[in-house]
C-alpha cells in the first residue's frame, strides 16, 4: 500500500448476496476514480486502496444500523447502538460516521498504513521477513468470512446476558469468534463468568491479602521475558501491561497454592489480558484453564499432567502417523524435546496470534483435546517434510518449520483442518490414554 491517503468505496447489502454499484466517480488525490463493484459483502483489500474512494454500507430495512470494525481483525459488524470507536487493525485504518445521504447508511474510509508499519493489532512486532503480500492476499479473503461471522454473532448475542453452551454456540465458535465478542464468549462457555459472579470481590481480596516473597520474586523475574516483541508489555508503554500481568499471576498464585507460579503461565495470562482488557476476567479465565479445562497438575512442580499429555501425543502419533513415530523412535527423540512448548504455552509464541486465538476459542468451549487436534494436524500435514529428517538437529528444525508459513497463518482453513485431518478423537479415548500414560510415568518414578 502506498503513502497516499486513499479510501475505499463499496456498497454492501447485508440482505442480498450481491452488491450493485454504478460507475459514478469521486475525486481522490486530485483525480477522478471510478467506484468499485464487488460480488461479496466485504471490504475488498486486494486492489490498491489508492484507487478506491469512500466505502458506503447500506442496510435495507427501516431500522437504522451501523457498521463497526473490530480492532483486532477489522471485522465489520452490525450494531443498533451507533458506531463503535474508530479502530486500527491489519495494516488498515478505518474511520466511520453516519452518512448524511439517507437513513441506515454509514460511510467508512479505509486508509492504507505506512509501508514500514510493523506492529500487528495486538501489539506484536512483525518479523523482518514477514510476508506482507501473502498476508494481504489471505486477509482479503478472510475478511469476507469475518464479516459474515460477525453479523451472525451479533444476532446471536443481541439482548445481552451470558453465553450458554449449545450446539449452535459450538458450531459458531468453531467458525470463529469476533474479537469484540471473544471475552464474553470465553467467559460464558468456560464457566469463568459464573465463578466470578459467585465470588464478587475475591480477586481484589487476593491482591490485598497474604504476601509471599518467593512467589513475587518468581513472577517479577519473568516480567521482562514476557513478550519482549510486544510494545504493550514494555516498561515505556502507556499503559504498560506488565502491571496487570503481574497482578493476575500474583492473585492466581495465592488462589492456587498447589500451582503457585510456573513459567508458561505468564504467556497465557498475557494473551488473556490482551483479549479481555480486564485483570479480573483474565484471572478467572486462567482459573478455568488451569483448574478445570487442562488436566490436573499441568503446572504443578512435578508437571505430571504436562508430561502425561506429551506421552499421549506420542501414542496418538503411533496410532495415526506410524511412520513419524518410527522416525522419532529411531533417533531416540522424546516428544518432550520437540513439543513441550506447544502444550505448556498452549501454542502461544508457537503459532501466529490470530491462529492461537482461534484455537483457544475451541479450547474454552470443547476442552483440552483440541490441543491434540492441533498437534496432529501440524504433524500430518507436514509428514512428508518431517520424514526427510536424517538427524536429531534436523528433526528439531523440522518441528520449528511446521509452525510457520501459510498453512498456520491462514487460520480459518487451518481450523477447518483440525476437525478433519486427525480423524476421530473422542474425549473417552483421550481419557483412557491419559490414564495409561500417567500410570506408566508414575511407575517409572
Amino acid at each position: 500500500m502506498g503513502g497516499l491517503c486513499g479510501s475505499v468505496q463499496l456498497s454492501m447489502n447485508f440482505l442480498q448476496s450481491s452488491v450493485e454499484t454504478d460507475r459514478q466517480t469521486s475525486p481522490v488525490g486530485g483525480r477522478r476514480v471510478p467506484q468499485i463493484t464487488s460480488q461479496a459483502p466485504c471490504l475488498d483489500l486486494q486492489q490498491d486502496a489508492r484507487e478506491k474512494p469512500m466505502l458506503r454500507a447500506r442496510r435495507v430495512h427501516n431500522s437504522p444500523a451501523s457498521l463497526a470494525v473490530d480492532a483486532g481483525s477489522a471485522v465489520p459488524t452490525i450494531s443498533r447502538h451507533g458506531l463503535q470507536a474508530p479502530a486500527t487493525g491489519n495494516d488498515i485504518r478505518v474511520r466511520g460516521r453516519h452518512c448524511p445521504h439517507g437513513p441506515g447508511l454509514v460511510e467508512w474510509a479505509v486508509q492504507p498504513m505506512a509501508p514500514w508499519r510493523r506492529i500487528d493489532p495486538y501489539g506484536f512486532e512483525r518479523p523482518e521477513d514477514f510476508d506482507y503480500a501473502a498476508y494481504e492476499e489471505f486477509f482479503s479473503t478472510y475478511l469476507v468470512i469475518l464479516t459474515r461471522r460477525a453479523i451472525k454473532w451479533s444476532k446471536l448475542l443481541k439482548g445481552g446476558g451470558g453465553v450458554q453452551r449449545s450446539m449452535t454456540v459450538k458450531r459458531y465458535i468453531r467458525k470463529g469468534v469476533p474479537l469484540e465478542h471473544r471475552a464474553r464468549v470465553w467467559m460464558g462457555v468456560s464457566g469463568a463468568q459464573a465463578q466470578m459472579d459467585r465470588n464478587p470481590g475475591y480477586y481484589q481480596r487476593l491482591l490485598q491479602g497474604e504476601r509471599s516473597a518467593s512467589l513475587e520474586e518468581a513472577i517479577r523475574t519473568d516480567m521482562s521475558r514476557t513478550f519482549p516483541d510486544n510494545v504493550r508489555f514494555r516498561k515505556d508503554a502507556e499503559p504498560c501491561l506488565q502491571g496487570p500481568l503481574y497482578n493476575v499471576l500474583l492473585a492466581y498464585g495465592h488462589h492456587n497454592h498447589g500451582v503457585g507460579y510456573c513459567q508458561g503461565m505468564n504467556f497465557i495470562a498475557g494473551y488473556l489480558i490482551l483479549v479481555t482488557k480486564s485483570e479480573e476476567e483474565a484471572f478467572w479465565l486462567l482459573d478455568a484453564l488451569v483448574g478445570r479445562i487442562l488436566p490436573a497438575d499441568y503446572y504443578s512442580p512435578s508437571m505430571l499432567g504436562l508430561k502425561t499429555d506429551q506421552e499421549v501425543l506420542g501414542e496418538l502419533v503411533r496410532l495415526k502417523l506410524p511412520a513419524v513415530a518410527a522416525l522419532m523412535d529411531g533417533h531416540g527423540v522424546l516428544w518432550t524435546l520437540v513439543a513441550s512448548r506447544w502444550f505448556i504455552c498452549l501454542f502461544v509464541d508457537v503459532l501466529p496470534v490470530e491462529t492461537v486465538l482461534r484455537v483457544w476459542d475451541c479450547l474454552f468451549s470443547e476442552g483440552s483435546k483440541i490441543l491434540f487436534r492441533v498437534a496432529l494436524t501440524l504433524l500430518k500435514h507436514h509428514q512428508a517434510s518431517i520424514l526427510e529428517a536424517t538427524s536429531i538437529p534436523d528433526l528439531c528444525e523440522k518441528f520449528k518449520e511446521i509452525t510457520r508459513g501459510h498453512f498456520v497463518t491462514e487460520c480459518h482453513s487451518f481450523m477447518q483442518r483440525i476437525f478433519s485431518e486427525p480423524g476421530s478423537l473422542s474425549r473417552a479415548s483421550i481419557a483412557r490414554l491419559r490414564e495409561r500414560c500417567r500410570a506408566r510415568l508414575l511407575a517409572q518414578g
